[in-house]
């Protein structure tokens, strides 16, 4: 037997305000809301958003890394939506940029094909 990956959850002060965020920057719309928590089906990736009373103080010891197709306009699109731009990664062929949510949350963004 083989356990399965469902859900990705990210902790925060404000599940609806990093859900709708996310929606936005992911193109897809809010599933359920229970008030402290928050799912956002982005196929194949579903996301949670959980309410939790302590801010973010330190670097993910997880993330979540995204591709596009034109990497570029997609981090420019994503700091005009609220992101901030950490910074610009490449390894062995492969080049990404690191990037965080309104909440701090740390995510990358590749060129698809490109992992």
């Amino acid at each position: 037997m083989r356990i399965s990956p469902e859900m990705i959850t990210i902790d925060c002060a404000d599940p609806q305000a990093l859900a709708a965020w996310w929606a936005e920057a992911l193109g897809v719309e809010e599933t359920q809301d229970y008030d402290t928590f928050v799912v956002l089906a982005a196929t194949p990736l579903v996301l949670g958003f959980q309410r939790v009373p302590e801010p973010r103080t330190v670097k993910n010891r997880v993330h979540i890394d995204f591709s596009s197709p034109d990497r570029p306009a997609d981090v420019d699109r994503l700091a005009k939506l609220g992101a901030t731009v950490v910074g610009e990664q490449t390894m062995q062929g492969m080049v990404w940029t690191v990037l965080k949510d309104p909440e701090g949350n740390e995510f990358c963004l590749a060129e698809a094909g490109s992992h």
